[in-house]
């Protein structure tokens, strides 16, 4: 039986193509002139990778300037795995070896392609691969594909984790892109941990149940669920690198969608939380013949509190609906924040976390992929910014069927629908991208 990663919406495409001056239905707004891209697994003809979380990276992107929808292209990240360099040699792990599959970002004018078990891949913005980056050779980690800037000093905070010790460690980029610090935090053993989050004076850490088991490389991705390992959310002064932990009731967490400081100076965390059981059932449908994409695996959106005066924290849901990729107006990365977005198989989702409701842009049989909002101009160009309301702007999300794509452009303050550029080709369910403005 085919691998469900290898098949439907999940299916590879078998090359890369350019196409020019896209259609597009409706009106894009002009100030959207930069490009979209968006990473995601794309194993090579023939090629059986074992799990959808390991084929080889490639890049979508589509460039927009000026109401028009410009071009369409996409690669792959020319790894050394592409090549075939082995993860595991002789030497030991080779950390450019990597797929780069999983997120594609920015920061002090370098783009880079990202996969959490190895080195960044720096590409151009007409995504040809310029080569992995250790940031001079002091990077010796992996970099997480989820790194956080913060909107206020400029600095990339990231993290990289191992199955060997040291188990996780914490890299600060400066604004200027020099990797200025590097500092091992301390947990108990080899987890999976996929995503962080910062606030304004802290690192929040996420310690959980799914731990690293060498019985399982080579067969599958090599993480299950350990019950004895527990669950701990760990606040980090970003001034001391002091950690104080907080036990919390067993779960997984793959995406946080924000993280503030209230005025208390408690932490609050807002992230979609895989309970025990649906994680566990979800788990094997990622490498095997059931369909990841059709279904989040019972993820819903959560908020812990945490006080580092007490040491209390405090739970709660904020949904009940099945979400995924949680996305926020990541000029408030790390502050106070009403709205989140997130998708689930059918559907755009907007949150008021303020006011405690939400609602939904439907989008029929066609597959949203993760929303990306993209913050509105001062001054007012496009008819939406210059209203200085955190959700002024627009979602960009690629949204596909059996056998086409378009890229969604919702209004993010109400997520009608703006325009949609009809795609040459229909891109494979993927992971995460970005909005990257012309300068």
């Amino acid at each position: 039986m085919t691998a469900s990663y290898l098949s439907g919406r999940l299916a590879p495409v078998p090359d890369e193509i350019d196409a020019l001056d896209l259609p597009v239905e409706g009106t894009l707004p002009p100030e959207l002139t930069g490009r979209y891209f968006r990473n995601g697994p794309n194993p090579r003809p023939g090629e059986e990778p074992g799990h959808w979380f390991v084929g080889h990276g490639m890049i979508h992107g589509i460039r927009l300037r000026e109401g028009r929808a410009e071009w369409y292209r996409n690669r792959w990240v020319r790894t050394t795995r592409l090549d075939g360099a082995p993860y595991l040699g002789d030497k030991g792990v080779d950390l450019a070896a990597v797929p780069a599959n999983t997120h594609v970002v920015s920061h002090a004018d370098k783009i880079f392609a990202l996969v959490e078990n190895g080195l960044p891949y720096e590409m151009t913005p007409e995504l040809d691969t310029v080569g992995p980056c250790d940031f001079g050779g002091r990077l010796a980690t992996a970099m997480t594909a989820h790194p956080k800037e913060d909107p206020v000093t400029g600095e990339l905070h990231f993290f990289g984790y191992g199955w060997a010790p040291p188990y996780l460690t914490y890299h600060r980029l400066s604004a200027a892109g020099e990797l200025v610090e590097t500092r091992e935090v301390e947990v108990p053993g080899p987890t999976m941990a996929h995503d962080f989050a910062i606030t304004a004076n802290h690192v929040v850490w996420l310690d959980l149940p799914v731990v690293f088991d060498v019985n399982l490389v080579g067969r599958s991705m090599p993480y299950r669920w350990d019950d004895l390992y527990g669950a701990r959310l760990g606040v980090m002064s970003r001034r001391t690198g002091q950690v104080r932990w907080f036990e919390i009731d067993p779960c997984y967490v793959f995406h946080v969608g924000n993280a503030s400081e209230d005025e208390q100076g408690r932490i609050v965390v807002d992230a979609v939380r895989y309970a025990p059981g649906a994680f566990q059932a979800f788990w094997p449908t990622i490498g095997g013949t059931a369909s990841p994409a059709a279904h989040t695996g019972g993820a819903a959106l959560h908020r812990w509190v945490l006080d580092p005066a007490t040491g209390v924290s405090k739970d709660e849901a904020l949904d009940d609906r099945d979400v995924e990729f949680p996305t926020v107006n990541e000029t408030l990365t790390g502050l106070r924040s009403r709205y989140l977005y997130a998708v689930t198989k059918d559907a755009i989702v907007k949150y008021d976390t303020g006011a405690g409701t939400s609602v939904a842009h439907e989008t029929g049989d066609r597959t949203p992929g993760e929303a990306v909002f993209v913050p509105a101009a001062t001054d007012g160009a496009g008819g939406t910014g210059g209203s200085g309301d955190e959700d002024a702007g627009w979602l960009l999300s690629i949204a596909g069927t059996d056998d086409g794509a378009e890229l969604l452009v919702l209004d993010a303050s109400d997520l009608s629908q703006v325009a949609s550029v009809r795609l040459p080709r229909r891109v494979p369910a993927g992971f995460h991208g970005s909005w990257i403005p012309d300068a």
